[in-house]
């Protein structure tokens, strides 16, 4: 797959110069970044409809168009597959390769998480028989 996006990524670069005229590419570029956020954005949406809806043919058609305006957006913002890669890497290292990281470090319990206590449990008094 990686040498598949990474020859996604070498034609959006090399299309970004074409006339925007005829090519999409060269258009999004004239369009800027925020176009092409947006178009990432359109496709992940739709991808998620069409998994619900239960469409997997939808759904790899619409990935494939993630893909390619995913380049295209990594392209202008000057990230390359191989600096993706080298996180993905980097995160199998640290949690496995099928889970992401927390986007923040974990908080500690409080006291009272540690010993029981919290939301829907009582403290334990001493028994009275």
């Amino acid at each position: 797959m990686s040498d598949s996006l990474e020859r996604l990524y070498q034609a959006v670069i090399a299309a970004r110069d074409f006339d925007p005229a005829s090519s999409r590419t060269a258009r999004l570029f004239q369009r800027g970044p925020t176009k092409m956020a947006k178009k990432v954005a359109e496709e992940a949406i739709e991808i998620a409809i069409d998994a619900v809806g239960g469409k997997p043919d939808a759904v790899i058609r619409e990935s494939a168009d993630l893909f390619y305006n995913l380049a295209v957006l990594w392209a202008a913002a000057g990230v390359r597959p191989e600096d993706v890669w080298s996180e993905m890497d980097r995160r199998e290292r640290m949690l496995g390769i099928a889970e992401k990281l927390p986007k923040a470090p974990p908080k500690p319990l409080k006291a009272s998480a540690r010993f029981g206590e919290g939301p829907g449990r009582r403290a334990r008094g001493p028994s009275v028989a």
